[in-house]
């Protein structure tokens, strides 16, 4: 149902080198790429993960309440997207682990303050 998300950034450069090599992790490369805009996605048909300058030219702001959710397909994937973005220099907001029988997640801020998670249902 989800298309794609977009997560708005000040620094355009910093923010597509930050997913470039966290997306990776799940398979995905740059599939458009414009003057404000950079997309990632595993494949045609399937859905992205955009960064962008917002539209209006105002400074981007994390949204409260706002979590992209990455899904992941094991939870050893989960860790390794987890560490990633540590890595990366994202900040922990909880690490990876199960967070109840059947979901196992781990949550960080990117480089901009956007929350986003790795999970794995099953």
């Amino acid at each position: 149902m989800i298309g794609y998300v977009t997560i708005g950034t000040n620094d355009l450069a910093r923010a597509a080198a930050f997913y470039d090599s966290l997306l990776a992790e799940l398979g995905a490369r740059r599939v458009m790429e414009m003057e404000h805009f950079i997309m990632w996605s595993t494949g045609p048909g399937q859905p992205a993960v955009c960064v962008i300058r917002p539209y209006d030219k105002n400074p981007a702001t994390i949204g409260n309440g706002v979590m992209i959710a990455l899904a992941a397909g094991s939870p050893e994937k989960v860790d390794a997207v987890y560490r990633k973005a540590i890595e990366l220099g994202a900040t922990d907001e909880g690490p990876a682990g199960q967070r109840f029988p059947g979901f196992y997640a781990g949550y960080f801020r990117d480089l901009d303050g956007n929350k986003v998670n790795a999970f794995f249902m099953g």
